[in-house]
This record gives structure tokens, C-alpha cells and sequence, in this order.
């Protein structure tokens, strides 16, 4: 869901390619590293090459001359949260948004999805040390942009 923008549909549909690329051999797994990591690895590509896609589909079917914004607004959370946590939450992907690619998605990894550093760093494909060096950054960054309360509790 992280690599699709939280979209259900473009998720599935990436999830499905990844699957027929292990299927058909397309994607092969010759094991230097666990397994896991390697699937992360075929989803995460699988979800860039889509996007790429989809992104060069948008610009050509774009009018030269649009008033439409660049951005639109994503579905807001479900009535059931409280104020505080949609606000949080916002506060949280706003200040996630301003970081480097890298730095955001080492802390996704690791954070939402639950790897290790150095199975962020074989998915990325950039050394630990380079991981590391994105983690912490990130981890400062988001420290300096949420304030003291950090956004969340």
C-alpha cells in the first residue's frame, strides 16, 4: 500500500504483477538475502515501474493550458477517529512528505513494515551504512519538524 500512495486498487494490481513476474520467472530469487526481503524488493520494483507508467500516461493525457491543481486532496480519515489523531496523523505524513525519498522510505520500511536496517538497505539497494546514514537522518528530521511531542503518542 505504501509504494501505491494508500491506493487499494493500484496496490492489488501491483501486488498481482509482482506475483506473475515470480510465477512466470521474471523475477528470480537466488538467495542472498532472506526471502522476504527479496519480495519486498520485486513489490517495491514493480510499484516504480507502474508508477513510471502511469506518471508518463498522465503527463501525455495532460491539457497544456489546465486551472486543475497538481495535487488532489486524499480521503479523509473515517469518522470513527478522534480530532487529536487526524490531526497527529496529518501533522505526521506532512513532515514525512518533506523528507528525501530515501529517508522516507528507509523509515517506512522499518517503521510500518518491520524490517530490519540492513533488509531496508538490501530492498533500496544501497549498502547499511548508506541506510543507516538515511534512518537517522530521517529520524532527526522528523524530530526537528514535529517539535517536542514528536506527533503522536
Amino acid at each position: 500500500m505504501a509504494c501505491c500512495g494508500r491506493d487499494r486498487d493500484q496496490a492489488s494490481d501491483v501486488l498481482q504483477e509482482a506475483y506473475w513476474k515470480v510465477l512466470s520467472g521474471k523475477a528470480k530469487f537466488e538467495g542472498r538475502s532472506s526471502l522476504r526481503t527479496w519480495l519486498f524488493g520485486v513489490i517495491r520494483m514493480t510499484a516504480m515501474e507502474q508508477r513510471r507508467v502511469l506518471s508518463l500516461r498522465w503527463l501525455r493525457s495532460r491539457p497544456k493550458d489546465t486551472d486543475e491543481p497538481d495535487d488532489v486532496a486524499a480521503e479523509g480519515p473515517s469518522p470513527s477517529e478522534s480530532v487529536a489523531d487526524r490531526q497527529r496523523a496529518a501533522r505526521l505524513e506532512t513532515a514525512l512528505s518533506q523528507l528525501p525519498p530515501r529517508q522516507r522510505e528507509v523509515l517506512h520500511l522499518t517503521f510500518y513494515e518491520g524490517l530490519t536496517l540492513a533488509e531496508a538497505a538490501e530492498i533500496m539497494a544501497v549498502s547499511l551504512g548508506a541506510a543507516s546514514q538515511h534512518y537517522d537522518r530521517g529520524k532527526a528530521k522528523l524530530h526537528e519538524l514535529l517539535g517536542n511531542d514528536g506527533g503522536a503518542r
